[in-house]
């Protein structure tokens, strides 16, 4: 077995911040002629040999990585059955580790193979320790592997790595796009990072853009190379219309989270001199500064290097600076929380020095660990362009946002469980209000019902309110603030060139597990819709999933609709909110 061991060669893929456009670590890939390394793998399984063949493989790719002198974080693949043993088995990774000047707390630990066979408390508490030992971990292969629900949340993993499966009917696959959106949901939850493997094609990474999954590996980016890379070129986003069956990410009204815009940092014991600093500054002509550590990884002092180069390559500078500590020329970090939104960073700097505005900043993990930078400049892009979609997503007449908006509002109150209204609002015969009134007329009595809305809106909470186009909207809301919603839309009288106007709402009222998507409410709505339409007045009807009742709660029914002794044709309109 160690022979063939030693016929194993390392390959190199990136790790990519589609936010950032860089680099963030680098999987180490075993690769063994003429076999696949899973052959070598359940060779070692029939021999009882797997811990051992299992943690081979893991020294020898951080011995090719530290042959290639890379300082990008390493990500390092384990099987979990080897990991279940205990951190105790991954001394050796620990002691190269340490030969090569690296910390754990640089290695992401990939773990994959069928976690459902372990005990649920086993692999836990292997966790827990590698954690303890430094090291990050990462879920890998989701979609391929066997994990447990409770497993999958309970880890507490740093990354979730999706399986290229997963990913390759996108855009079209909705039911693919709905188990992305979840998972995209779970991460922002428990603050991991979510991965998606084996990008191969534009239209994926445009998908995964929309989707809100800003970190990538395939080859589309980088394929795997003998050398690491440290930069990539990254396909610009095309229009959104070109994947009309994705939605838009989830918008956040704070912004996204810091973590998103991460950069690895290039860290230095807080005891390095100048000269230790000027040489990986030299070595590194892209990097922006370097963070200097205590012996628990929590960053002292923060280098920035145009400052720094200025002293030391001044007159005189090397030789009053070199052989003295780097911390003379530092600064005192300014740390964030990965909880923090790149709006609070943006007010953190705001209130610093005007000559450090544009210094990296640090994120800290809960024990104060360094895990990364960000830089101001990707910040400041990053909500340029989050504002600049945002204003191309509003309607131009009203400024309200658009069904995608509306549609990820709805899949968030399904997910979050909660009971919610839906209601498709627009005006009765506005094809009339054009043909006859104008067009500018019929613009003005768009704005005014938008206005309604958005005013109502405001004093309501709960409420989120989309202009789809044309003279149709669309309202979310909890049930306690749908009636008083719609008694501010429908109880004004309009009249637009002495013609009274009346509105049409059809409203869908979904508890927890009655709906599973957006494209699934709309189909509902529908024939709420024609009900209402088919009212006279101004309207509203009511209906719930899974019941044929339709509640009439405004509106009177036309004579045509009528039975000879007056009553409804349709007797199950009648009735109340309830």
């Amino acid at each position: 077995m160690p022979a063939v061991l030693d016929q194993v060669r390392f390959a190199f893929q990136p790790l990519v911040n589609l936010n950032t456009g860089g680099v963030v670590a680098m999987e180490a890939l075993a690769r063994l002629p003429g076999h696949h390394v899973f052959e070598l793998l359940d060779a070692a399984v029939q021999e009882n040999r797997l811990v051992e063949v299992d943690v081979g493989l893991a020294v020898r790719a951080v011995s090719s990585a530290t042959e290639h002198e890379t300082l990008l974080p390493l990500h390092l693949n384990l099987q979990a059955e080897t990991v279940s043993h205990g951190a105790a088995v991954l001394d050796p990774v620990r002691e190269i580790l340490a030969a090569a000047g690296r910390r754990t707390r640089e290695v992401t630990l990939e773990l994959g193979g069928q976690l459902c066979h372990l005990a649920a408390d086993t692999v836990l508490r292997a966790v827990d320790e590698l954690r303890a030992a430094g090291f990050r971990v990462a879920l890998d292969q989701l979609g391929a592997t066997d994990v447990p629900l409770g497993l999958l949340a309970d880890t507490r993993a740093d990354l979730l790595k999706l399986d290229r499966r997963l990913i390759g009917g996108l855009p079209r696959d909705r039911d693919r796009v709905a188990l992305l959106e979840a998972l995209v949901h779970l991460a922002t939850r428990s603050r991991a990072g979510l991965v998606a493997v084996g990008v191969e094609a534009t239209h994926q990474l445009n998908a995964l853009r929309r989707l809100g999954v800003h970190l990538v590996q395939g080859n589309l980016l980088a394929p795997a190379a003998r050398r690491p890379v440290d930069r990539v070129s990254i396909a610009t986003p095309v229009s959104e219309a070109t994947d009309p069956g994705t939605r838009l990410a989830t918008p956040v009204t704070a912004g996204p989270r810091v973590t998103e815009f991460l950069h690895p940092a290039v860290t230095l014991p807080a005891t390095a001199t100048a000269e230790e600093v000027r040489r990986v500054l030299a070595d590194r002509p892209t990097l922006s500064g370097v963070v200097l550590v205590d012996e628990q990884d929590r960053p002292l002092w923060t280098v920035d290097r145009n400052r720094f180069l200025l002293a030391v390559t001044g007159p005189y500078g090397h030789a009053l600076h070199a052989k003295r500590s780097a911390d003379r020329l530092a600064d005192e970090p300014r740390t964030v929380g990965t909880a923090t939104t790149a709006l609070e960073v943006l007010d953190v700097v705001a209130a610093t020095d005007p000559q450090r505005r544009y210094d990296d900043v640090v994120v800290v993990d809960d024990a104060g660990g360094c895990l990364g930078v960000v830089r101001i400049s990707d910040i400041v892009r990053g909500m340029a362009e989050m504002k600049v979609e945002e204003a191309a997503a509003l309607n131009p007449l009203t400024r309200l946002p658009g069904s995608d908006a509306v549609a990820h509002d709805v899949h968030r109150r399904i997910a979050e469980g909660q009971v919610f209204a839906v209601g498709w609002l627009d005006v009765d015969g506005f094809k009339g209000v054009n043909d006859t009134a104008g067009f500018s007329a019929g613009d003005d009595l768009i704005r005014a019902v938008g206005r309604s809305l958005t005013d109502a809106a405001a004093a309501l909470s709960s409420v989120f309110v989309g202009h789809v186009g044309g003279d149709d909207f669309l309202v979310v809301a909890e049930l306690d603030d749908v009636v008083p919603l719609v008694s501010a839309v429908l109880d004004p009288p309009r009249v637009v060139d002495g013609r009274a106007v009346t509105l049409s709402l059809a409203t869908l009222v979904c508890a927890p597990g009655s709906v599973t998507d957006h494209g699934e409410v709309s189909r509902l709505l529908a024939p709420l819709k024609q009900h209402a339409k088919a009212l006279r007045g101004s309207s509203w009807v009511m209906g719930r999933p899974g019941s044929s009742r339709i509640d009439v709660l405004r509106g009177t029914t036309a004579p045509s609709q009528r039975q000879p002794d007056g009553s409804p044709t349709h007797p199950q309109w009648a009735g109340g909110v309830g």
